[in-house]
């Protein structure tokens, strides 16, 4: 690519901190002072004003713009989680991919709450305690694990028998179509708390996919009550029907992918059916060179077609726990 000297003409400024009055004013700041991941932020919160632009323009509807967010259950252990519950509230987007942890934070954090911890904390003892860690927080037993055996396989029983009322089938048909979508909407109909990703999902009836839906608690109820009902099954091939439908007649189709993984590999998967994303956002820690997914930069994606090589995009480095906190706080507002 030949390089035209004269290009180079746009001077890096100072922050002028007695002038930054709010996030958007910083967000602005690091557009113009540069700084490395600082100018990368910035850029993201352009596109990002760009997808939720063209969302709002088609009336949300899902066969001129598709939104995407994908994203780690990790994130929804933290605070960080109120992102995602406002990008639903506020419908920014259309089609969620994650992974089966999300629900298994969602729903226990409607009930209890997680524990500010350390990362050096001596594990051994912290087991000796009923607590577990995730990074930094304590997630204590009675606020995980028991709270979803107890509320998951009562809402099974009674997504069973309303099925049955309403479909008159009974057996392995009484669950044909019942992908990780139709779930996510029935646990989410019985969240009564606006604080809950699932909660607004079901509310607007917003995809949420979660292709690995069998790693984690959630998976876990799911197998027990398999042994209880041996034609009980989930139709993963449903929910691929769905993405399926969906990215064949997007006129547009737009991401942002926090972190690696099944979630983000769904989203770029099904999008290079219509040639790849028209634009994308992706925020990793991951380091291009150990050849994961999580570390691929989105011009990989376009050597598989996955991102349309014109399309406006952008990777930033860095914690997801503090880059959304301070997008959101300028994007939602």
């Amino acid at each position: 690519m030949a390089i035209d000297p004269n290009s180079f003409d746009e001077p890096v400024k100072d922050y002028i901190f007695e002038k930054t009055k709010s996030v958007n004013d910083l967000i602005e700041a690091m557009a113009n002072a540069g700084g490395f991941t600082a100018t990368k932020l910035a850029r993201a919160k352009q596109l990002l004003e760009l997808q939720f632009e063209k969302l709002e323009q088609s009336n949300y509807d899902s066969k001129k713009c598709l939104n995407w967010i994908s994203f780690p259950a990790c994130l929804c252990a933290t605070g960080t989680r109120g992102f995602f519950v406002e990008a639903l509230k506020q419908k920014k987007f259309n089609v969620v991919s994650t992974t089966c942890g999300t629900l298994d934070h969602d729903i226990a954090r409607t009930h209890k709450d997680y524990l500010h911890g350390e990362f050096e904390l001596d594990d051994i003892e912290l087991g000796e305690y009923g607590l577990n860690r995730l990074g930094n927080v304590i997630v204590p037993n009675s606020s995980y694990g028991e709270i979803i055996e107890n509320v998951v396989l009562p809402a099974l029983e009674d997504i069973r028998k309303e099925r049955m009322e309403q479909t008159g089938l009974t057996g392995t048909e009484l669950w044909k179509g019942f992908g990780t979508v139709e779930l996510c909407w029935e646990l989410g109909n019985r969240v009564c708390d606006e604080n809950s990703i699932l909660f607004w999902a079901a509310k607007h009836q917003i995809p949420i996919v979660i292709p690995g839906i069998t790693d984690g608690s959630i998976g876990a109820q799911l197998f027990m009550f398999r042994q209880k009902y041996s034609d009980f099954w989930i139709d993963i091939l449903a929910d691929e029907q769905r993405m399926s439908d969906l990215t064949w007649v997007a006129e547009s189709s737009n991401a942002l992918m926090v972190g690696g993984g099944i979630s983000k590999h769904h989203v770029i998967w099904w999008n290079q059916y219509r040639g790849g994303l028209d634009n994308a956002v992706y925020i990793t820690t991951a380091p291009e060179f150990d050849g994961s997914l999580s570390g691929a930069r989105l011009r990989e994606a376009i050597s598989w077609g996955k991102m349309r090589p014109e399309a406006p995009n952008i990777c930033v480095e860095g914690d997801a726990s503090v880059l959304l906190p301070i997008l959101g706080s300028s994007l939602f507002n």
